[in-house]
């Protein structure tokens, strides 16, 4: 996913995306979501989240 759809994305969350980085902003997404913000740390394998929005840029 583009970075322009990611800042659409937070801004939609009512989050403000700055000039963050992609990892740390979907890590800011996915707090704002209630979920384990793990996007680029290395758990995809372990993260159990075969549904998560990102996991196509995650893996």
């Amino acid at each position: 996913m583009k970075i322009d759809e990611i800042r659409a994305i937070a801004r939609s969350r009512g989050l403000f995306p700055g000039r963050l980085r992609k990892a740390d902003l979907v890590r800011n997404i996915q707090k704002a979501e209630g979920n384990v913000p793990c996007f680029d740390t290395g758990a995809v394998q372990s993260c159990g989240q075969k549904d998560c929005l990102w996991r196509e840029d995650c893996v």
